[in-house]
C-alpha cells in the first residue's frame, strides 16, 4: 500500500504543479489578492514546491512525516478543486477552459484516493 501511495502522491504532485502553471497563466494572484504580481506568486511557490517534493521523498521512505505530507497534499488538492469551483460558479472567467477543468477534476479524484489511502495507512 505504501508503494501505491508513492505513485498516487507523485501523480497528484504533477497534477497540482501543472495546475499552478495554469494558475500563472490565469494570473491567480489577482483572484487571491496575493501582493507582488507574478514575482510574489513565483516566490511563494519556491518553498511550496520544495515541500511538495520533500514530502514525496518522505512518502518514498515510508516515514510518518510522509503520511502527514500526504494528508496536506491531498487536502490542498481538495481545496484547489473547491475554491476554483466556487470562483467558476461566481462567474469568474478563469479556469473555464476544458484543460483547466480536466485538471481540477483529476486533482479532485486523485486527492480523494490519496487521502483515503493515507488515512488507511495512518490507522494500521
Amino acid at each position: 500500500m505504501n508503494e501505491l501511495l508513492f505513485w498516487i502522491y507523485l501523480t497528484n504532485s504533477v497534477l497540482l504543479i501543472t495546475h499552478e502553471i495554469d494558475s500563472a497563466y490565469w494570473k491567480e494572484w489577482k483572484l487571491f489578492k496575493i501582493p507582488g504580481g507574478i514575482s510574489g506568486f513565483l516566490l511563494l511557490h519556491l518553498p511550496l514546491l520544495f515541500l511538495v517534493l520533500y514530502g514525496l521523498v518522505q512518502v518514498f521512505q515510508e516515514t510518518n512525516a510522509g503520511l502527514i505530507f500526504s494528508l496536506i497534499l491531498s487536502a490542498s488538492g481538495l481545496f484547489a478543486f473547491t475554491i476554483h469551483t466556487i470562483f467558476i460558479r461566481k462567474g469568474k472567467d478563469e479556469f473555464k477552459v476544458p484543460i483547466s477543468i480536466l485538471l481540477l477534476v483529476a486533482i479532485l479524484l486523485v486527492s480523494l484516493l490519496q487521502i483515503t489511502i493515507t488515512i488507511y495507512l495512518l490507522t494500521v
